[in-house]
């Protein structure tokens, strides 16, 4: 029975979690639970999984154990529990992956800005103390178990799919005009919102691109990306001789976060069966005008670490912005643009520093933000 700590429990990712427990009761029980506003969501998941262990933490709260974020820490650190899952959304993610892996115990890893703005330090950490980082993202979970099959000493590339996100197919001159409802219109995946703006803009696979080369060390010109509409196929692998290796199966997150609380071993699942039959599959490079923070995120990727943790900040500025009206869909990229256009550290060697251009780089984007109003 492995228990698992569930960090972002009334989110998208946090709730397939819960209902994957639900599935296998043999094998998984919660041992805490956090959520950062939703207190009613967190108390009603509490009871019904029989924890007391919960955390609010982005507002204090007597109806919980612990509050804010510090009282995440602590539930971490406190809690008798072999794995957490940390979906917690953004930059905030990143403090929680440090203490799940200080207090030994593995990390499933939903939050790809812990990866992106301290890929290094955290897999330093995570080798040191001897816990297991497992990737939540479909894609890296399906390079993950690729890998973990053929030996990471075989894989020559890995390339990452993509569905192109709600304006795949909007003429160039439609971005200006969308709105943020029509960015949340995802053509295949149910996520979160910010993910969703992400994923129309590509920017998601940037950061996705970022951690594939973080996660399985490999330089930017051994990664690509493809449009593949159907979202059937999560990610490929190319071994030594040239032969390509797809992970496939319908898209349901519910499995790569079954992989991640199941890991080493494997457990028997039929929510996300595919018959070959029934889909023809498509794809296609994208086109870098349409989605120029991918190209971005190439280019951060080749500038350093630095670039790379600003890149993540700029974005979610940048979202925030998109989703408040302040700026059109097209100023995302400005802004991120315009923030890169500093010059950031190649190399940061402790959490401070990474901080310190997390700060930086969003202090940047809010003047630019104003300078678009």
């Amino acid at each position: 029975m492995k228990r698992i700590i569930i960090l972002g429990a009334t989110g998208s990712i946090g709730r397939q979690a819960l209902n994957i427990i639900s599935r296998h009761p043999e094998s998984f029980m919660v041992a805490g639970l956090s959520a950062h506003h939703d207190t009613d969501g967190l108390l009603e998941a509490a009871e019904l999984y029989g924890t007391r262990q919960t955390c609010l933490s982005g507002s204090r709260s007597n109806l919980v154990r612990y509050s804010g974020s510090e009282g995440l820490l602590t539930l971490i650190r406190d809690t008798d529990a072999d794995m957490v899952l940390n979906a917690v959304a953004g930059a905030d993610g990143l403090a929680p992956s440090f203490e799940a892996i200080r207090s030994g115990k593995d990390l499933a890893l939903a939050n790809k800005e812990t990866i992106v703005m301290a890929g290094r330090l955290v897999m330093e950490a995570a080798q040191v103390l001897g816990t297991k980082i497992v990737p939540v993202d479909s894609e890296h979970s399906a390079i993950f178990s690729m890998v973990e099959r053929f030996g990471a000493s075989s894989l020559k590339s890995v390339i990452i799919t993509a569905s192109g996100g709600a304006f795949r197919d909007y003429p160039l001159e439609k971005l200006a005009t969308v709105t943020p409802a029509d960015a949340l219109a995802h053509p295949t995946w149910n996520m979160g919102a910010k993910i969703t703006v992400d994923s129309a803009s590509m920017a998601n696979k940037g950061l996705e691109l970022i951690e594939a080369s973080r996660l399985f060390n490999l330089d930017p010109d051994r990664i690509n990306v493809v449009i593949h509409p159907e979202s059937r196929v999560h990610s490929f692998i190319r071994t030594l001789d040239g032969s390509l290796y797809a992970q496939m199966s319908r898209p349901d997150m519910r499995i790569p976060i079954l992989n991640a609380f199941s890991w080493p071993e494997y457990i028997e699942e039929s929510v996300a069966d595919m018959d070959p039959t029934d889909i023809a599959m498509h794809f296609y490079n994208p086109d870098l005008k349409r989605y120029p923070l991918l190209g971005l995120a190439f280019s951060a990727l080749a500038d350093g670490e630095g670039a790379c943790t600003a890149y993540n900040a700029a974005n979610e500025v940048a979202v925030e912005a998109f989703m408040r009206e302040q700026i059109r869909f097209p100023g995302i990229y400005d802004i991120v643009a315009g923030t890169l256009d500093t010059n950031f550290q190649s190399r940061l060697d402790d959490i401070d520093a990474v901080m310190a251009v997390d700060s930086m780089a969003r202090t940047m984007a809010e003047s630019i933000v104003k300078e678009h109003q």
